[in-house]
């Protein structure tokens, strides 16, 4: 009786459905979390509809106006061609997050589906999984992502598989850590006492109540891709020209760093913006989490 009564019970509390996440309510009274919150969402719109933000091309050259300074009609100045460095940004903006948020959800996907077989089956499972993720682990992850996109080709879909890969050991480790901890809760118990399969547990006990430190993660590693993306782009591994990406633009300033510094330091700042303002998220979510 006791197994059939408690094998519904409810395993945890849950946010009201009528209002965002408890975290998130907490980190909105935080200044810092707010603005890095809106710059991030600034970012992700620009992205999807550069147009609302420039009514400048992003290929559209114009000789005559090449490397002006930072101005009111062109913000980030023009480039080496005349055609405006926001639009090219923000056009970038497109490329850079389909790449990123592809990487990251495979290595959501992989990660998650590795920790929990790890967690859940343990013994020699276990000690397999662990054993190869402690060798990605040890591998920096550039140098793992430059092997893969060399044996894969250049262009976007090889760089978010090998980012991907660089970011999959964190995600897996992170829920093999949370699925030995939830499995050891009593609903956990008492729902297999009652019967439930190995799947039904998982889907309805174990990973909803895993999934709070992983989406810390993702929103961590989610800078962390963004840098690696940028870094491969940098490397001439992206999308061929004239295709603007993050890491592209920058690399494209390095011949005017004298005259024209602009061109490599103000879409290397707004990256490096975009990486803070994503760490300080995931820091704030996980302090409010605890």
């Amino acid at each position: 009786m006791y197994g059939s009564s408690a094998a519904h019970a409810d395993p945890a509390p849950r946010p009201g459905r009528g209002g965002p996440p408890p975290a998130l309510r907490a980190g909105g009274r935080r200044p810092g979390f707010v603005l890095a919150f809106l710059f991030v969402l600034f970012v992700i719109v620009s992205g999807l509809v550069p147009s609302l933000f420039t009514s400048h091309s992003s290929s559209a050259t114009s000789p005559a106006e090449k490397l002006h300074g930072p101005s009111l009609t062109h913000p980030f100045g023009t480039d080496e061609l005349g055609r405006d460095l926001f639009s090219r940004m923000l056009h970038g903006s497109t490329l850079t997050i389909k790449v990123t948020g592809a990487s990251v959800l495979i290595a959501v996907v992989a990660g998650l589906a590795l920790g929990v077989i790890s967690g859940f089956f343990g013994g020699w499972i276990d000690a397999l999984l662990m054993r190869v993720v402690d060798v990605l682990l040890a591998i920096p992850i550039l140098m793992m992502a430059l092997t893969i996109i060399t044996a894969l080709g250049f262009g976007l879909v090889p760089m978010a598989v090998a980012v991907s890969v660089g970011i999959t050991p964190g995600f897996a480790r992170t829920t093999r850590a949370e699925v030995l901890r939830v499995r050891s809760q009593p609903y956990v118990e008492a729902a297999r006492t009652g019967g439930a399969s190995w799947l039904r547990v998982t889907l309805r006990h174990v990973l909803p109540n895993s999934w709070g430190p992983v989406g810390v993660l993702a929103v961590l590693d989610f800078g962390t891709a963004v840098l690696l993306v940028s870094t491969l782009s940098f490397l001439g591994f992206g999308a061929p020209p004239p295709a603007p990406e993050w890491g592209s633009l920058i690399s494209g300033g390095r011949n005017y760093l004298i005259t024209s510094p602009w061109l490599s330091l103000l879409p290397g700042l707004f990256v490096a913006l975009v990486v803070f303002s994503l760490n300080h998220l995931a820091r704030t979510l996980e302090e409010v989490r605890r």
